[in-house]
């Protein structure tokens, strides 16, 4: 029987619900691999090409739209920012479960291109606890973070959009939560169609 294909899984969650920890325990799994958006920006210190973004220049960027390189790309402050079909396709084939760290905007571009794809959105308990962790970072004004909270609480908006809600109270929890809903999705008839098919052939 051959491999099987991996899951592409979008994954979003408002600024301050713990999305970039949860990732971290969440790729310890080499099932699991981050997607590698490209961008126009120069690379930051202490960036690389291949490890932060893929860096192209714009015209090269512009290139690869027009050749529908890209499974969704925007353009931000003067940048254009996307993600690469080669760059998920290419893991998903050797079976491993690709996830794409976006904003909701691109989550439901995505979405209209491949309902085939996982859409996870990760919740703050409240929005009132969503903003006692912003304060306790300590690293904004009280102007941002009341700027981060009216954008959380749009981009909650989105929830029902997706596939599952995973409340991002206690950290164990959530990744625990991340895997049931994989080990879930991996039971669906619809994920079986080739063991199916093999026991019914050798019945």
């Amino acid at each position: 029987m051959r491999m099987n294909r991996g899951r592409l899984i979008v994954f979003s969650a408002p600024s301050g619900c713990g999305k970039g920890t949860m990732l971290a325990e969440i790729l310890k799994d080499e099932r699991f691999y981050c997607s590698i958006s490209a961008t126009t920006r120069k690379p930051r210190e202490g960036e690389a090409d291949g490890v932060n973004y893929y860096f192209l220049e714009k015209e090269d960027f512009v290139q690869r739209i027009d050749r529908n390189e890209f499974l969704e790309h925007a353009c931000y402050c003067g940048n254009y920012y996307g993600t690469l079909v080669s760059e998920v396709e290419s893991k998903l084939d050797a079976g491993v479960n690709v996830i794409l760290e976006i904003e909701v905007q691109g989550a439901m571009k995505i979405k209209e291109l491949r309902p085939d794809a996982l859409f996870v959105f990760i919740a703050p308990p409240s929005v009132g606890e969503l903003r006692r962790r912003l304060n306790k970072r300590g690293t904004e004004t009280q102007e941002v973070i009341d700027k981060r909270v009216a954008q959380a609480a749009e981009e909650l908006k989105y929830m029902e959009k997706y596939d599952y809600i995973i409340v991002n109270d206690a950290l164990e929890d959530a990744v625990n939560d991340f895997f049931t809903v994989i080990r879930a999705e991996s039971l669906k008839t619809s994920a079986q169609a080739e063991f199916i098919e093999e026991v019914i052939k050798n019945a």
